[in-house]
């Protein structure tokens, strides 16, 4: 069972741009919902981070946004902030309703075409899809993972196809923890229960996956660091508090931590959000942190599976002769 968009409280929705292998991803929470973020990448881009602070006024977030773009993609939260606002969803001001959007971009400009990035519309399709539920569920080159890649250590040509992928855990009888992300790391995706590589770098022109980790000593001072990094969001329908919720945030990321290699480089600016939908049943954050990694290592893994070759770039489906030596 993997279908994120299940949690209750949430809506899941995509809009893309496959020509140009770019688009975003919205997870709006209705009710709202309590957000925590941790971010530990070397080059992030976000909006709206520092308010998920436990010292800072607003206890809830009303969407999150996941788009590509590198910077420009964050344009794509004006138009959820728009689509928030026609129905009603923001935080009451007392003059008007303020739809509070944090979000985290991802580079994608070297797919497809740097000139095309998500934009207000994009973002504004995002939502209108979430509410109507299409492709809710779905995996692979949608959404934020359009034109997501891995395995960049050796410049862009040997690069793989990432994607966007989703996991879901029961926590307790009518509890679950679940995962959202889009991967296009740096380092490579393995498979954390043998070690294997299951998309990255690759040795060219003779195929084969080139291992990033043991090229590391011979590529000191010559990297190729491309455009990368990995975005996410975990919920959980247990009530959470701020402070919990942050620490989720920061549990999850040992989710990617077991299934890239290497993960949070300063080529990345990977950023985990956190959400908590409800308050009736309180969540243990210790457990729901535990589940969140875990939800986040399938959900990576799924994204890899699940992609599809795009602008010239193979997937792992397209490679599924390979083996890793």
């Amino acid at each position: 069972m993997n279908c994120f968009a299940d949690i209750p409280g949430l809506q899941v929705g995509h809009a893309q741009h496959f020509a140009a292998a770019t688009g975003c991803t919205v997870v709006i929470t209705p009710a709202g919902a309590v957000c925590g973020v941790d971010q530990r990448g070397g080059a992030p881009g976000t909006r709206e981070t520092d308010l998920l602070r436990p010292m800072h006024l607003v206890e809830q977030v009303h969407a999150v946004l996941l788009t590509g773009g590198s910077a420009f993609g964050l344009a794509a939260a004006d138009g959820v902030m728009r689509w928030l606002e026609e129905h009603g969803i923001g935080f009451d001001t007392g003059v008007a309703r303020v739809p509070i959007v944090p979000a985290a971009v991802l580079f994608d400009l070297a797919v497809g075409r740097a000139d095309v990035r998500p934009d207000a519309a994009l973002g504004y399709a995002a939502c209108e899809n979430a509410a109507s539920g299409a492709d809710r569920c779905r995996d692979g080159s949608i959404g934020a993972g359009t034109g997501a890649t891995v395995g960049k250590a050796l410049g862009p040509a040997a690069a793989m196809k990432g994607g966007l992928g989703q996991a879901l855990l029961p926590a307790q009888p009518g509890v679950w923890v679940g995962a959202l992300v889009a991967v296009n790391c740096w380092g490579d995706v393995i498979d954390p229960n043998t070690g294997q590589i299951l998309a990255g770098a690759r040795k060219l022109p003779d195929g084969g996956f080139a291992d990033t980790m043991s090229l590391l000593p011979k590529l000191a001072g010559r990297f190729a660091g491309g455009g990368n990094t990995v975005i996410g969001i975990v919920a959980t329908n247990a009530g959470l508090s701020k402070e919990a919720a942050n620490k989720v945030a920061q549990m999850a990321h040992n989710g990617l931590a077991r299934t890239i290699r290497p993960a949070h480089t300063m080529f990345d600016g990977d950023t985990i959000f956190a959400l908590s939908t409800e308050t009736k049943t309180p969540g243990n954050p210790t457990v729901i942190g535990a589940l969140a990694a875990e939800a986040m290592a399938r959900a990576v893994v799924n994204a890899v599976q699940q992609a599809t070759g795009l602008a010239g770039i193979p997937a792992m489906q397209d490679l599924a002769q390979l083996n890793p030596e």
